[in-house]
């Protein structure tokens, strides 16, 4: 009798692994062909940029009259290890006009001293207008004693990134604002480059994103990438594939199909009475970028406005990813706890047909293979085991099945780094090349299921509504160095 219903228990196990198993595996095929459709779309997208760019002309746009002023945003919390050379670099960008906004939001370490002794701040008075409403206290204002750089330097309570950001949309003198972080630094034209589509269309465009790229590793002189490199370890090595998979493939895809739904809030440009409209970002969102974005895209549909949303893949902003797994842990359960809210608040958009591709395609993929993947990634990565054990499927067969997913997972991440290399050629060593390809043979082994348990948890702290604790961003700093001056300089 233990037999038969040992057997019965056995035949149910084997019947629901079969129900299981075989769903998940076709969930990771349509997965990763999502990312392939989004990287041939990137290099579709891609090729019209560039030959575009051969009509275009940078110095055209600098001298132009139409070229919109902007104000860059800097929201800035314990930043001193890189806040003088990203500041530096901001001023020093090729713009015909702007500024920079820096938010000190409330640091306790020399953030504002650095910023004090290198430009020479003095407190300016200055009625501050509140277009968008904030929390926080502001408690001094501050610009350059020589009254010539374009730098404001805004002092206040401590009340989190969102809250500082709406503080400079209100200090923001300009038509246009540009989200940067205090850790990021921009290539000389980024600011020219990602204004384009404004230039190009200034009646329908209200915001476009830039790629943001991971430092770690690079050789930064004066403020600027001189020389990209991979870092050493392999844990920001993969990082900067993913990174490169995300932003510089994954969103130019979605822009060409006009459902791009997230701009990083590392490198991105609004039109500011837009921002005004929707009442800036929501300080109680943890994934407060997204969620700004997803904000546009439902009040511009509400009120049935002709706008675009685009992505540009040639500007660049390098910002430092974290190094340890402590850190890398908690900003990824923090990034899926905000797609979770994001994805919840703005719930009614899902496959509405009002919200034109955005509601019926974007947001649908957000929940299906973002939200619902580190579930079923770490799922599927049971199921091979017990299916083993169970001997619902053979050695051999497991094998063949787990290398045909894996080696399809590779060669997505292969032709992302492929579009990458052809369209910008940014690794000039051949050595960087080939830790690419090895980054791109090893992250689904161990780092993935990794990360998708973060998520994983990150998941179910939103479903609990715990209260979200901020994780700290330990910086290195970029390690820049001076320039070199040239003989004539000497």
């Amino acid at each position: 009798m233990s037999d038969f219903v040992a057997g019965d228990l056995r035949d149910a196990v084997a019947l629901v692994m079969d129900l299981s198993l075989w769903p998940v595996l076709v969930y990771f095929l349509l997965l990763n062909s999502s990312y392939l459709a989004l990287v041939l779309l990137a290099a579709r997208e891609g090729s019209l940029n560039r030959r575009r760019a051969s009509f275009t002309d940078h110095d055209e746009t600098l001298s132009s009259p139409l070229t919109p002023a902007v104000s860059v945003l800097v929201p800035a919390y314990n930043e001193e290890a890189g806040i003088v050379a990203s500041v530096s670099a901001l001023l020093a960008l090729r713009y015909p006009r702007h500024e920079v906004v820096v938010v000190d939001d409330g640091s306790t370490d020399a953030t504002f001293a650095r910023l004090v002794e290198a430009y020479g701040l003095v407190p300016e008075a200055r009625r501050i207008p509140d277009d968008v409403a904030t929390t926080a206290t502001v408690l001094s204002v501050h610009v350059p004693a020589d009254g010539r750089t374009p730098l404001v330097v805004v002092r206040k309570t401590n009340s989190g990134r969102s809250d500082a950001l709406n503080v400079a949309i209100n200090v923001a003198r300009h038509e246009l604002v540009c989200f940067v972080d205090a850790d990021s630094l921009l290539d000389p034209d980024a600011l020219t480059v990602v204004a384009r589509p404004f230039v190009d269309d200034p009646a329908r465009v209200v915001a476009s994103g830039g790629v943001v790229r991971a430092v770690n590793g690079s050789r930064v002189v004066a403020g600027r990438v001189v020389e990209a490199r991979m870092p050493q370890g392999w844990l920001p090595r993969i990082q900067v594939m993913e990174y490169l998979r995300a932003f510089l493939l994954g969103r130019a895809g979605w822009s060409r199909i006009g459902a791009l739904v997230l701009i990083s809030g590392a490198f991105g440009l609004y039109r500011r009475d837009v921002l005004v409209e929707v009442g800036g970002l929501d300080p109680t969102c943890i994934g407060e970028d997204f969620e700004l974005c997803v904000a546009v895209h439902r009040a511009m549909r509400d009120q049935g406005r002709d706008y675009r949303v685009v992505a540009v893949s040639e500007p660049i902003s390098w910002t430092e990813v974290p190094s340890t797994r402590r850190v890398l842990g908690s900003q990824r359960r923090r990034w899926h706890r905000g797609l979770l809210e994001v994805l919840w608040r703005h719930r009614r958009m899902i496959g509405n047909p009002r919200y034109g591709r955005v509601g019926l395609v974007a947001l649908p993929y957000y929940v299906v293979f973002e939200l619902l993947a580190p579930v079923l990634e770490l799922v599927g990565a049971a199921l091979g085991p017990l299916a083993l054990v169970t001997g619902l499927l053979e050695p051999a067969r497991a094998l063949a099945v787990v290398l045909a997913v894996y080696a399809y997972a590779m060669f997505v991440s292969m032709a992302a780094l492929a579009v990458e290399e052809f369209s910008f050629h940014r690794y000039g060593r051949w050595r960087d090349l080939a830790v690419s390809v090895g980054v791109a043979l090893v992250e689904n082994l161990g780092y993935r299921q990794l990360t998708a348990w973060w998520r994983l948890q990150g998941l179910w702290a939103g479903l609990r509504r715990r209260e979200q604790v901020w994780g700290v961003m330990t910086r290195q700093g970029f390690g820049t160095e001076a320039a070199t001056p040239s003989p004539s300089a000497a």
